[in-house]
Order: structure tokens, then C-alpha cells, then sequence
């Protein structure tokens, strides 16, 4: 294959288009504006966004939702540095992302000329590696890597561009990607893999935990049959609640913060865990509800595609490196030759079935208390009840939005878009937007409380702009109630900058070109979901919901009462209370 004459934005799209990037999101700048007059005519759409941030978590979902490595850009300097938040919270969700992040001209460098600023050492700490266009002629080689390493490393990479380095003209050939990179991780080592099963047949108490990797994979079949084979529960990772459907009888629901106590108390029985696809995070498994589910004496195999991972938090017996379907395939296999048709364990199952009833009974219960107006918990069940099956949901962090850890149950993967451990407010909006760009056959929602929704309510204006029908759920109840709960529990109900005031936003929608709806009943939430998703248009419901009841302080293991030393803050300490 021989060079063909282009010039280097030419050679970055067309390694677009070959990777087959639909669209890439940002606010035009003047540093790539080469590289955008090329989009039309390479048939990619540029998304504008109303700040940067979002641009990186609309493309964060989209990749999740739709297994390929989302694309952002934006102006060098503050354009690029916007993006931080967003960056990192994909990184930390393992989730591919290229950031072409255009940067000061090579003959300004060193000058802090307008808009400059050290990008590649910015970004160091929050990708997975930062890459820049050493010479016009790399261009196409350097974007071809970001994406190698992209999907090789599971995150974010930044791409580096000198605004100059957009110009000239070079002698290159645009590959393929089965070219330059190869997706097949493998199934783990033949020794690991026999460790694995020969202790998933001997378990008296196996447990699954299902994470993000089943969820990448669309690995629930063989999750499934490794389960039903051993009459195994299956639980859900911290966030993933699609990592597992919901309606098989094994499921037992997510664990974490708000997770399913069914989930927990089953959990904490385990002699064998098998965690297939997850890294196991600290946050993910501390205990909750008082319960200390994750078992010190259990013997855990982990599969995980980053060897980083592998033990980093728990330690294992059995460690495999690889690809959560392939290495699930070969467990099964393994177990069928091992142990048969293992007759189904029934009083299991109706232990199972028990505990999953009685959990599903608290929440329901909790959700009935009357609220004034409405129970949040209520408006959560309500929603969940409203929305048909293959809807995608998009969480935010806050006491509400973590509350819906217990009510949104799926039956099939990439259906939960959640804000994960970097836990950043104003997640979830954009990220219902890029879930709408990979999914547009499905209603998608996210559920946000007003002070994240102050956050990411100016997305409104692009999704109006550019025609993406998301529907904003958000629970105004007047204050960051999350922390507010700290300070009932921790401070005495001593509330400092936690109050907020706010506009009416489902009017508010309406002005911005939305469909918006303003619901103070509860019997009126299903019925108002209903009605946004019927009106095909993007759509604000604001429901007004009780700030009294609260779910319990988020990092309680983390929170002490206070002691004060000096005098003038001795009232404060919480002995004189």
C-alpha cells in the first residue's frame, strides 16, 4: 500500500472515519478549526455542547452504551483544561475516550501566550496515556496510537496537537484498525483457569459478583449458565446494576451503597467468590446497612483484563487476566466437565427467593411513607414502574440520585449509566445525551437532584439544538441533600451552604425549547414520564420531593463528631451538645 499526498488534518480525520467515529463533541475553537472544516465532507458529526465538561461525559456513556471510544475536542488552553473533571471521572470508569486537545503553537511554547497552557502534564494523572504530535508527518500515526492504547488500557488518552501541526502537507497511509491493534485479550492462563473451577465445584456457598467487564463483553449468557450450574447468586457490582438481569431467579441485586440487602446478607455467607470483570473497588464494598457483607474468610477468584487490578484491593486465591466472556466460556466448560448436571440446589433458590422478597418488600414500604410532598423514594419507585423495559438510565450522585441504587432493576446490559467512584455532580445529564447518540431506538433518562441539575441544566439548549430526546428527572428538594445529611448526623443540624433556591425548571425547560412538566403528586410521576416520553421532544420534569427524607450519610466510615479545642468553638463540640 502506497503513501498518498494529504495534509495532517486530513490524515487525523481519516483515521476517524477508519475507526469509525460517527461524531466527536466540543465547542469549536480557533486552534482545530482546519481539522472542523473537514468534518461535513468526511460525514462526522460535531456535536457543540454549552461547556466542555459535558462533552466528555456525554462521550463517556457513549462509549459505554455503545462499545466504541467516544471522541472530544476543544480550544487549547481553557477549552481543553474544561474537560478535567469529565476526563477523569472516564478514567476512572475504565471507559476508551480519545481528547484531541489542540495546544499552543510550537513557536510560542514557553511564551504563556493567550490560551497556552502544559496540557500533556495536566491530563498525566486523570488518562491512561498522554500522547503528542511530535512532527506533522505523525499525525496519523499518533492518532492511530491514541486509539490503540485507548482500548489496550480501557480509558481516556489525550492526543496532543501543536495548533501549527494541523497544517502542511505530508506522505502517509491510513490503516485499518485490525492494523494497528487487536482486540482478543484471551481467557487467562489453562493453570488459572483449572484453580478456578476445581474451587467453584468444591464450594459449598459459591457467590457471582457480575461487574462492568460482563457488561463490556455482553457476557450475561454464560454469567447465567456458570450460575445456574452451581446454584450460584449472582450479585451486581457498585453501579452496574445491568450486569446481571434482574428477572433471573438467581439475581440478587447490587451491592454498595444503597445496593440490595438480599445482595449483601448473601454475600456475606460465601466461601468462594467468583468476581468476573471487576476490579473490586474499596468504596464499592464497604459495608452497608450495617451489614459487613464482603467476607474476609471467602476465597475470591478474580478475573479482570488489567493486571493492575488483580488483587489490588481483596486478596484472591485465583487471579485471571483476561477478557470476562472468554475467560467465563472456559470456567464453564471446565465446571461441565467437572461436575455435569448438578442438580439445582432448591433450598437455595427458596433462600434466595426469600430474601429477595423481603428486600423488595422494605423498599416498597419505605416508598409508601407519605412524604410532603412527595416521598423521594416514592418518585423513585414511580419512575421505575413508568419507564418501558429497554429504557437506559443515567444516575447522578446525591442522596437521591444513590437512592435509586435500590429501584432501577435491568433485564439486559448496557443499561445503567451511572456516575461511578469519581462520584462528580453533573454527571448524568450529558451523560444521557451520549447515551441517546449510541441508543437513539431507546427513552433515555436521568435522575438528578436540582443541585447537581444546576450543574447541567444549559445542555438543555444543545439537546433542543440538536434534536436528542432525553428526559431530565429532577428531584428539587431545595438543598445538596447529601451533605445536608452530614451535618443532621455529624453537626447537629447546624446546615451551612447546603440550601439552594431555584427556578421552576420545568418552566424553565419549556423557555430553553423543551417539553416541562412540574409534578407535586405522587400519583401523578408515572403518569408525567409517560407524557415526556410520548412528546418525542427533550423534556424537564421537575418533581417535588420531601428534603426530610434522607438515606443515610454517604461516607459515614469517613465522618466523625466534632471535637473542638479553642474556646470560641467549644459550643460546637459535639460533647456540649
Amino acid at each position: 500500500m502506497g503513501k498518498i499526498k494529504m495534509t495532517a488534518s486530513e490524515a487525523i480525520m481519516e483515521t476517524l472515519v477508519a475507526e469509525g467515529v460517527e461524531h466527536v463533541s466540543g465547542i469549536v475553537g480557533s486552534a482545530f478549526m482546519d481539522l472542523l472544516d473537514l468534518f461535513p465532507a468526511a460525514g462526522v458529526r460535531f456535536i457543540p455542547v454549552r461547556h466542555e465538561q459535558s462533552a466528555a461525559h456525554m462521550e463517556d456513556a457513549y462509549g459505554r452504551i455503545s462499545g466504541k471510544a467516544g471522541v472530544v475536542i476543544g480550544q487549547n488552553g481553557p477549552g481543553i483544561t474544561n474537560m478535567v473533571t469529565s476526563v477523569a471521572a472516564a478514567n476512572m470508569g475504565h471507559t476508551p475516550m480519545i481528547v484531541i486537545a489542540p495546544s499552543a503553537g510550537t513557536k510560542t511554547v514557553g511564551w504563556d501566550g493567550f490560551q497556552e497552557c502544559d496540557q500533556v502534564s495536566v491530563f498525566k494523572a486523570i488518562t491512561k496515556a498522554t500522547i503528542r504530535i511530535p512532527h506533522p508527518s505523525r499525525a496519523a500515526d499518533c492518532t492511530r496510537t491514541a486509539f490503540r492504547m485507548a482500548y489496550a488500557l480501557r480509558g481516556p488518552v489525550l492526543l496532543d496537537i501543536p495548533r501549527d501541526y494541523f497544517y502542511g502537507e505530508v506522505e502517509d497511509v491510513i490503516l485499518a484498525p485490525h492494523q494497528y491493534r487487536v482486540d482478543d485479550r484471551g481467557c487467562g492462563s489453562p493453570d488459572s483457569l483449572k484453580r478456578a473451577a476445581e474451587l467453584l465445584a468444591q464450594a459449598k456457598k459459591p457467590v457471582i459478583v457480575s461487574g462492568r467487564g460482563v457488561v463490556d463483553t455482553n457476557s450475561h449468557d454464560i454469567v447465567a449458565k456458570i450460575a445456574e450450574l452451581l446454584t450460584a447468586p449472582v450479585a451486581c457490582t457498585y453501579l452496574h446494576n445491568d450486569a446481571f438481569p434482574a428477572n433471573h431467579p438467581l439475581a440478587v441485586g447490587p451491592i454498595g451503597y444503597m445496593g440490595s440487602k438480599a445482595a449483601m446478607n448473601t454475600m456475606a455467607e460465601a466461601d468462594v467468590i467468583l468476581a468476573i470483570g471487576t476490579r473490586l473497588s474499596v468504596f464499592g464494598t464497604l459495608p452497608q446497612y450495617d451489614i459487613n457483607y464482603f467476607p474476609e474468610s471467602a476465597k475470591i477468584i478474580q478475573i479482570d483484563i488489567n493486571p493492575l487490578n488483580i488483587a489490588r484491593t481483596h486478596p484472591i486465591e485465583v487471579g485471571i487476566i483476561g477478557d470476562a466472556r472468554a475467560a467465563a466460556v472456559e470456567i464453564l466448560k471446565l465446571l461441565q466437565d467437572k461436575i455435569g448436571d448438578r442438580a439445582i440446589d432448591s433450598a437455595r433458590m427458596e433462600e434466595i427467593k426469600q430474601r429477595k422478597a423481603g428486600w423488595e418488600k422494605e423498599i416498597t414500604d419505605l416508598a409508601m411513607v407519605d412524604g410532603d410532598p412527595i416521598n423521594p423514594r416514592r418518585a423513585l419507585y414511580e419512575i421505575s414502574r413508568a419507564i418501558p423495559a429497554d429504557t437506559i438510565v443515567a444516575t447522578d450522585i446525591g442522596n437521591v440520585s444513590s437512592t435509586a441504587n435500590s429501584y432501577f432493576k435491568f433485564n439486559e446490559g448496557r443499561k445503567h449509566i451511572a456516575a461511578l467512584t469519581f462520584g462528580n455532580t453533573g454527571f448524568s445529564y450529558p451523560a444521557a445525551l451520549g447515551a441517546k447518540l449510541a441508543r437513539p431506538d431507546c427513552p433515555v433518562i436521568n435522575i438528578v437532584g436540582d443541585g447537581a441539575w444546576g450543574m447541567s441544566l444549559h445542555e438543555v439548549s444543545t439537546a433542543v439544538q440538536e434534536n436528542i430526546p432525553v428526559i431530565a428527572c429532577v428531584f428539587h428538594n431545595t438543598a445538596w441533600c447529601a451533605e445536608k445529611k452530614n451535618q443532621i448526623d455529624f453537626y447537629n443540624n447546624r446546615f451551612i451552604g447546603v440550601d439552594i433556591e431555584a427556578p421552576n425548571f420545568g418552566e424553565l425547560g419549556k423557555v430553553m425549547g423543551a417539553y416541562g412538566a412540574v409534578v407535586d403528586k405522587a400519583e401523578d410521576v408515572g403518569d408525567a414520564v409517560r407524557a415526556a416520553i410520548k412528546s418525542g421532544k427533550p423534556a424537564v420534569l421537575q418533581f417535588e420531593v420531601d428534603g426530610t427524607q434522607l438515606a443515610p450519610p454517604f461516607r459515614k466510615d469517613a465522618l466523625n463528631l466534632p471535637v473542638r479545642m479553642l474556646e470560641k468553638y467549644k459550643h460546637l463540640d459535639y460533647r456540649n451538645w
